[in-house]
């Protein structure tokens, strides 16, 4: 039986975000684009595949319908600016867009930044783009973030009709006052609202913009619940539910 509500204090968004868990500079910090080390390879696929297709196949010549990737907890953005560079290459600056958001201002040095790539430093739990992106990825971020939920639902409503959204989550540590995870009722409801949740990797991802909801209330995040599966200390994210 889990009571774990006399054991540790609830932390609100700003004490989080100043906790040195929330600030740990060893997940995801400087992947690359693509080899051993990179979101080609944590994700099964290449961003810029799917940025090519889009700016290439849609012809899309204006810079307010360039296919866009965002990138939420980009950490040194080495990832998006690598792609800048490809992409460059390419022919597509013009018609691509690249964003990257992380908490922490350590981002890669780019002598001379592109058009298409903006680097953000700012909570991904405030922060809204001002327009819509045909991949939104997350990789390990979701971890140090408290109220996970809301992040999710916030991104999915960030897509075009046809993007996709990728972001690594563990359900084990979205929880209850009483420390029990929100289990199978949980995944459950996210299935329901659209999402595709694998447990195995745990990673969630959906397809197509979606205005979701979910009947859970954030009531804070303990960042001494310890390591994850990563092996990395991680934050729990605590909610009530709604009925």
């Amino acid at each position: 039986m889990f009571d774990q509500r006399a054991s540790f204090e609830l932390l609100g968004s700003d004490a989080l975000e100043q906790s040195a868990v929330v600030a740990n500079c060893a997940m995801n910090r400087e992947q690359q684009l693509s080899g051993v080390n990179s979101y080609t390879r944590e994700l099964g696929f290449n961003p810029l595949d799917v940025l090519a297709a889009d700016a290439v196949g849609a012809g899309r010549a204006e810079p307010l319908a360039a296919a866009g990737w965002l990138d939420l907890c980009c950490g040194t953005g080495r990832a998006l600016i690598q792609a800048a560079g490809e992409l460059r290459l390419a022919g597509l600056t013009e018609r691509t867009v690249l964003v990257g958001v992380d908490l922490v201002d350590a981002f890669d040095p780019v002598p001379a930044p592109p058009p298409n790539l903006k680097l953000v430093c700012a909570s991904v739990a405030t922060w809204t783009p001002k327009r819509t992106f045909d991949l939104i990825t997350c990789l390990h971020g979701l971890h140090y973030v408290g109220d996970k939920l809301a992040v999710l639902i916030r991104a999915a409503g960030w897509l075009t009709p046809t993007g996709r959204l990728v972001a690594d989550l563990d359900l084990s540590s979205i929880r209850f006052l009483d420390g029990r995870p929100a289990g199978q009722r949980l995944t459950a409801r996210l299935r329901a609202a659209g999402f595709t949740y694998d447990s195995r990797r745990r990673r969630i991802s959906c397809t197509g913009r979606r205005d979701a909801r979910l009947p859970y209330r954030y009531l804070g995040a303990d960042d001494r619940a310890g390591a994850n599966y990563t092996g990395q200390p991680a934050v729990h994210s605590y909610y009530v539910e709604d009925h």
